[in-house]
């Protein structure tokens, strides 16, 4: 057995929110984690969240939005490093795109994740981005 096999991947549940922030703290995604309240409301209101779990622990997550049909957006795909180049976050984008499969998958990189969409076949394309404070 694989270590990706091992990996269950399930529902998000409020008691998972502190792994959640703690993996956001080791990505440095500084903004999700001092915005913890909001952050925490954004999992519980998406239309996509899973996590990924292995030996009970939540080793990964993936949150997105999606109308079902022709987009799902991922805002958030996080995996512990202790755990990647196991194949989890495919593993998690593959669950998700399974179960909305008439949609394509649009989201944001960065500079450390490119390489990880670019071996997966994703293809760049240009966006904006601009906060209410802006």
């Amino acid at each position: 057995m694989t270590n990706q096999e091992a990996v269950l991947i399930r529902p998000y549940q409020d008691k998972d929110f502190p792994t959640i922030n703690e993996l956001n703290k080791q990505q440095g995604w500084n903004n999700l984690v001092e915005k913890q309240q909001e952050t925490k409301q954004a999992w519980a209101n998406s239309t996509v969240a899973v996590v990924a779990v292995k030996d009970g622990q939540v080793i990964g997550c993936l949150r997105g939005l999606t109308d079902g049909f022709i987009t799902l957006y991922v805002c958030e795909l996080l995996v512990s490093p202790a755990h990647r180049k196991l194949g989890i976050g495919k593993k998690l984008i593959r669950h998700v795109h399974h179960q909305y499969p008439k949609t394509r998958i649009e989201l944001l990189a960065s500079g450390t994740s490119r390489s990880f969409y670019e071996t997966q076949k994703y293809r760049p394309f240009y966006g904006f981005r601009k906060t209410i404070e802006e």
